[in-house]
């Protein structure tokens, strides 16, 4: 797959490694304090508008906030509904993929057709739809 996405015949402008970058500066800021675990994401809509998420941590574990969810959260509260690619990174020793909770998420607001842009901080970079990590998803038409 190409750096630059074409998605309903429109280029993004922003390869995969410069949304991975946006991403790891954002990571920068993450609240961490007890898993020292940083992540950085970057979702990309349609409309070419993108918008970064870190991960926020709480002593109630179950309170902590994915990077992914806080960017998808920041990019709905500003209007946006539709998604090409969501960027995320962290210090792992692969490109790190959201969590099982993130790809639900992903799945229902971003559709099953979503790139999912995963990298480490060594630069290693690897690209799937949010259907391949998360096949079978449950979604609405099962309500």
């Amino acid at each position: 797959m190409s750096n630059t996405t074409r998605t309903s015949g429109r280029t993004s402008g922003r390869t995969s490694v410069e949304l991975i970058e946006l991403a790891k500066q954002v990571r920068e800021l993450a609240y961490a304090p007890y898993s020292k675990f940083r992540v950085g994401a970057v979702v990309e809509c349609r409309d070419g508008r993108i918008f970064t998420g870190c991960n926020v941590e709480n002593s109630s574990y179950g309170l902590t906030m994915c990077a992914e969810r806080v960017a998808l959260g920041k990019a709905i509260s500003e209007g946006a509904k539709e998604f090409t690619r969501i960027a995320v990174i962290a210090d792992a020793h692969a490109p790190v993929p959201p969590c099982g909770a993130c790809r639900q998420v992903i799945s229902e607001i971003c559709g099953s057709q979503v790139e999912i842009v995963m990298s480490d901080l060594n630069g290693k970079i690897e690209t799937h739809t949010i259907s391949q990590l998360l096949p079978e998803a449950f979604d609405k038409s099962f309500l």
